[in-house]
């Protein structure tokens, strides 16, 4: 086993001694547990990571506290929770995002009977900020740090189709588009010939794409350049929504995106 002083004594970078060893410990430990979402023990960390079991111990439960790390229900392995997930999609948005959308997420919620959520991009995915339960008996809940696709989910349309079109077209490019129900579109030309409609309505659906049975509708949200930053959505079961509402739908998820938008100085008529 490597002793504790390696860490502190890479001769290899010229900025050794300027490292904090247990920080940098914890953040390998990070790295390392992105790649098992099955979890790994202390035992298993320590000889991973070539530092005492003790010391992995330690640095686990400190991140536990914090709330990065989780225990596997049943077991003694310690998993990423989404923390991380949702730290890092607030750098790429705005650190206000929850606050400037809480009330109107509730708000949203409220209007429609339906579960309201907030999200933004996570890299070629999405993932879910936050949400507001519905106020039906039987509803969706969607854990916060959700990954979702953004082929098939109506925040992945709205906010790939609020970026000006060389970046949406990049963007679309690097996508995988995996079929889920019959209703997936599944070609990258197709796809994109949609996301101009979407940009015409202003507003996305997902009807069946990725669970069949499932509606959802989604709106950008602008910060204050005019650039997307996130995206405001309901997801109700198909039933309670039919077609002939989804328009008027639609335009209520707008209207309280739009809101949340103007909070953050985006001046919506100038953005064509």
């Amino acid at each position: 086993m490597t002793n504790e002083s390696d860490w502190e004594n890479n001769s290899d970078n010229p900025r050794a001694r300027y490292i904090v060893p247990n920080l940098d410990r914890a953040l390998v430990m990070l790295e390392l547990l992105s790649s098992r979402p099955e979890g790994i023990n202390v035992s298993d960390l320590g000889v991973e990571l070539k530092i005492p079991k003790n010391s992995a111990f330690r640095i686990a439960v400190t991140l536990e506290n914090r709330g990065f790390l989780e225990k596997v229900e049943n077991t003694k392995r310690y998993r990423l929770t989404p923390r991380l997930l949702i730290l890092g999609a607030m750098s790429v948005t705005d650190a206000n995002l929850f606050e400037k959308s809480l009330d109107v997420m509730r708000r949203l919620r409220d209007a429609t009977g339906e579960t309201a959520l907030l999200g933004t991009f996570a890299d070629d995915e999405g993932v879910v900020l936050d949400q507001a339960l519905g106020t039906h008996h039987f509803k969706f809940a969607v854990d916060p740090g959700t990954r979702f696709c953004l082929h098939t989910a109506a925040p992945g349309k709205a906010m790939l189709a609020g970026l000006p079109e060389s970046e949406r077209v990049a963007r679309v490019s690097r996508l995988k588009m995996p079929r889920f129900t019959p209703n997936t579109i599944t070609s990258h030309d197709v796809f994109l010939k949609h996301l101009n409609e979407v940009a015409a309505r202003g507003y996305g659906f997902d009807l069946g794409e990725e669970m069949e049975g499932q509606t959802c509708i989604g709106a950008a949200i602008r910060g204050a350049t005019g650039a997307v930053i996130a995206a405001l959505w309901i997801t109700a079961p198909s039933s309670r929504i039919p077609d002939g509402q989804l328009d008027a739908f639609g335009a209520v998820v707008k209207s309280h995106a739009d809101e949340i938008s103007s909070r953050f100085g985006a001046v919506l008529s100038q953005i064509a």
